[in-house]
């Protein structure tokens, strides 16, 4: 039994000392979002959604919960952002080119349809985040819309 109790408090210690490290926080400019809004003429009940459901993981700037501040919680959300902007980061939409941003807005159409996205893990706790069927709809509306836009773009020849 002195064995079990010497591994509990080992365990202990390293918890608490491993609180005084963590990852990089994603905490950027919330400006950085502004060029996307504007390029894709995005209305302000889709500003809305994206705040609540896409924001957090696919931008440069993250709400964090209060228990981001525990390790190692707060490493298995930085993985998730990271992830999340790896994948689509409208932070950096000035940095795709036409064809990129068209294939972008085609592939958050489809997980959004599918209803792969926001990720389960993620509206677990954020429940705001969780889709409804005409929040979709009104996203999948707009998505198309921005998608024959820049359909007309790559038809004239620009990258």
């Amino acid at each position: 039994m002195k064995i079990i109790k010497k591994i509990l408090l080992f365990l202990l210690v390293v918890f608490v000392i491993a609180q005084f490290f963590g990852p990089e926080k994603n905490e950027g400019d919330l400006t950085s979002i502004d060029s996307f809004y504007t390029e894709t003429n995005t209305p302000e009940n889709v500003k809305l959604i994206l705040k609540e459901s896409c924001n957090d993981c696919h931008s440069d700037v993250t709400r964090y919960p209060w228990y981001n501040n525990i390790t190692p919680v707060n490493y298995w959300m930085a993985e998730h952002v990271d992830n999340g902007k790896k994948h689509f980061n409208i932070s950096k939409w000035d940095d795709y080119s036409t064809k990129k941003k068209d294939h972008k807005l085609e592939e958050l159409a489809e997980m959004v349809e599918k209803k792969e996205m926001p990720l389960p893990s993620y509206t677990w706790t954020h429940t705001e985040a969780k889709l409804t069927d005409d929040q979709i709809m009104v996203l999948l509306h707009w998505v198309n819309k921005e998608r024959f836009r820049y359909s007309l773009e790559l038809e004239a020849g620009a990258e």
